[in-house]
């Protein structure tokens, strides 16, 4: 790819965090990296004619291509730089390809603490948990901490009783700071905080639970209700962590299989990247009825349902699952271009070639024909690549099968439950209420005299007509909107 390619394809990179893979002229990676935000990262590489150091100067000239992953933030970025420059060996990667350097949370040592995500464990008298090699504990720990242990963001140089701003930030107003900056928080309740924060990020959870229960105990016959409310959602946050074992020797391990299904994916389907993220599709459906498309996604061969997608199918008629398939991805994909948020580096359709080629279609039109895609067909197992007319058979026992068998059953499940809950719905009184000529009353009746709605579907127009006040324009229209079986 010429200059001018890369830097037009580097514009259409988002605003956003990630991990962004530069390639050669042999389609191997030379330089693997992290980046607050992709676009001026890598774009940083291509405004200067000329670099101060030779190293940097030769790397942009043997630049052919470049791929990236978005992920959720930059400590997610600064773990999957690291497994990938493990993976990959690239050229000039020197720091890290030497050995393993995954991110600590860092709690600084200062009369307000913060909390930093950093790569370097020093001796500054701050406390240190990590280092963490999971992206998906990470997220959690970060996630929890910020909605039920915040810390102040800023770097303000805050001493115990000095008032540094006359009005707190809006991280206070949203719930995301104490703002001891503007006084409303004293040392002492922050250190509090802080220590709550240091026995979760260290894996005492249960200790933590018992002192917020003792708090909780306290704000209720204060009635402090609301107060003690927050406390009990909080500590129903950290016995879900503990279920989930994110506890601190289980975040330090890592098992050296966890990539081998990613490596053995890439290597049988000729993929360039590692398919780190895998979208799964599957449409679902009664008769061309509550037609329901779903997506689901895979991060490190780990099902993330944080980030599955329903979608009730508007633009097709009938039983028409092709159609529907590509709506379903235009619609995804059209939602992460707007948003700036991840694509996957394989997207996998439950289904055969047909479906494929509606999919590829789907992302040709989006301009997202860089994204690999293939199709599972369950009776024989077979994997359909664009292009080759001979579908792929794996051996059943392949860790690279599997997992696609994973995905695809994690879609069709998806499906299926989507499906009946779009179904249920139709079932549900305020359907009923909704028809025109369908008072609260005349719904009563009728749940009085057949006992549910699903009842009523299955009668006969004849019958539902014979009811007083209904009649046979009315039963029709009534039947009509019921109008669902059994699920596919």
């Amino acid at each position: 790819m010429e200059r001018e390619d890369l830097l037009k394809m580097i514009r259409r990179f988002p605003d956003k965090p990630g991990v962004y893979i530069m390639y050669g002229e042999d389609g191997h990676a030379i330089y693997i990296g992290k980046a607050k935000s992709l676009k001026k990262r890598v774009s940083s590489y291509f405004r200067h004619a000329a670099f101060a150091s030779s190293r940097l100067t030769k790397l942009v000239s043997e630049i052919r291509d470049i791929s990236t992953v978005r992920t959720e933030n930059e400590a997610e970025a600064m773990i999957l730089e690291s497994k990938f420059i493990k993976l990959y060996q690239p050229f000039f990667n020197v720091e890290l390809k030497m050995g393993e350097k995954y991110p600590f949370i860092k709690v600084t040592n200062e009369d307000f603490p913060r909390t930093v995500v950093t790569r370097s464990r020093q001796q500054d008298g701050a406390v240190y948990m990590g280092p963490f090699v999971h992206t998906g504990h990470l997220r959690t720990l970060l996630r929890i901490s910020e909605r039920y242990f915040p810390l102040r963001a800023c770097a303000l140089p805050l001493k115990s009783g000095r008032i540094h701003r006359e009005r707190p930030c809006m991280r206070h107003t949203l719930g995301l700071c104490l703002a001891p900056c503007a006084g409303m928080c004293g040392e002492s309740a922050y250190r509090e905080r802080v220590a709550d924060l240091v026995l979760l990020l260290q894996g005492h959870g249960a200790d933590l639970a018992n002192r917020l229960h003792k708090r909780m105990d306290a704000a209720a016959n204060r009635l402090e209700f609301e107060s003690a409310a927050h406390l009990r959602d909080t500590i129903r946050a950290i016995w879900r962590v503990n279920r989930q074992h994110l506890t601190t020797p289980a975040m330090f391990e890592e098992s050296r299989d966890d990539w081998l299904p990613l490596k053995r994916l890439q290597e049988a389907l000729g993929l360039r990247d590692l398919p780190w993220r895998i979208d799964g599709f599957d449409i679902s459906h009664t008769g061309g009825g509550n037609t329901v498309g779903v997506a689901v996604v895979f991060e490190q061969g780990i099902a993330n349902k944080s980030l599955y997608r329903r979608f009730n199918i508007k633009t097709v008629e009938d039983v028409d699952d092709f159609r529907s398939m590509e709506e379903t991805l235009t619609r995804r994909y059209k939602k992460c271009i707007d948003a700036q948020e991840p694509t996957p580096q394989l997207v996998l359709i439950d289904g055969g070639p047909v479906q494929l080629e509606f999919a590829l279609s789907a992302l040709n039109k989006l301009g997202l024909e860089r994204i690999p895609a293939v199709s599972l067909a369950k009776r024989e197992e077979e994997i359909f690549i664009p292009g080759n007319p001979v579908p792929l058979r794996l051996d059943l026992n392949d860790p690279g099968l599997k997992l696609l068998q994973r995905v695809r059953d994690e879609s069709h499940r998806f499906a299926i439950t989507s499906h009946r809950k779009a179904r249920d719905k139709k079932f549900s009184r305020s359907t009923l209420e909704d028809i025109p000529g369908m008072g609260k009353n005349r719904v009563a009746q009728l749940l009085s005299r057949f006992g549910s709605v699903r009842a009523i579907a299955k009668l006969d127009p004849k019958e539902l007509a014979s009811v007083p006040g209904v009649g046979p324009v009315l039963a029709e229209r009534v039947l009509e909107a019921l109008d669902i079986s059994g699920p596919e």
